[in-house]
């Protein structure tokens, strides 16, 4: 198992070139005929924020509106990463399925392409969104550079390896998506669940996801938990690149 996870690891180095520059291709065709181009990313995230504050801010009876849109603002737009590589992983090997019935690549280099397709998305995004929220927070690109860079390390690994890959799950990703955003203190505080302040301790997309807004906001990064996550990470990570490796001769079959 070990040499197993070790050469998939060493194939997707090698043909790093190739899955990013597939990816950038797609990222570039995405918005080819239109005059903004990929701004409308980052663009249509700060059209959600703006409306979510002013509704919860004023459903929540929030006091400090400048905070909330800062704690709104940096989990929305990780959020949605999140969820669009989430949602669009079930369907991943369907929609490669000519090219994995035709060649003999690995089947680890398509989810590659997807991870560098949404490490691009979420990127562009990201800061575009927090070159406005340095309107309320001027040391958001700093806390970025100089502390966050563990938590975003974590976010991003957590990013490939958590999608389900089979399409078996396609029609209920969805449903647990969005029951997953309503549980999860993302328009909300941690507190507002009260008593179920607990589902939150147990939501991995929470847990990730708060750990880099910590740090955006606070300029402080909760080293012991970020560990723990990295080691889970490793973890899932390991099984996900195993769990490849076993079905990769019955792919073809199964698409």
């Amino acid at each position: 198992m070990p040499h197993s996870i070790l050469n998939s690891c060493r194939y997707a180095w090698t043909s790093r070139r190739v899955w990013w520059f597939t990816a950038t291709a797609r990222t570039k065709a995405r918005f080819s005929r239109t005059f903004l181009g990929s701004f409308w990313l980052g663009l249509s995230n700060l059209l959600s924020i703006a409306i979510l504050a002013v509704v919860y801010g004023t459903v929540f009876k929030v006091t400090n509106f400048n905070e909330y849109v800062l704690y709104l603002g940096t989990g929305l737009v990780l959020w949605n990463s999140l969820s669009m590589a989430i949602g669009s992983s079930p369907n991943l090997f369907e929609s490669n399925a000519q090219h994995i019935h035709n060649t003999n690549l690995h089947p680890i280099f398509y989810t590659l392409e997807e991870w560098a397709f949404q490490l691009q998305t979420f990127f562009q995004s990201l800061f575009l969104v927090l070159i406005a929220l340095s309107y309320y927070e001027h040391r958001l690109f700093i806390n970025l550079i100089t502390v966050c860079w563990l938590p975003i390390l974590n976010f991003l690994i957590f990013l490939y390896w958590l999608g389900a890959r089979f399409r078996d799950l396609y029609q209920l990703v969805p449903i647990l998506m969005q029951l997953m955003f309503l549980l999860s203190p993302i328009l909300f505080k941690k507190q507002a669940l009260g008593a179920l302040q607990w589902t939150a301790d147990l939501n991995p997309i929470y847990r990730v996801l708060s750990l880099v807004r910590h740090s955006l906001v606070s300029g402080n990064v909760l080293w012991l938990q970020c560990f723990i996550m990295l080691l889970i990470n490793i973890v899932g990570l390991s099984f996900a690149i195993f769990w490849l490796n076993r079905e990769r001769g019955k792919l073809p079959f199964l698409i």
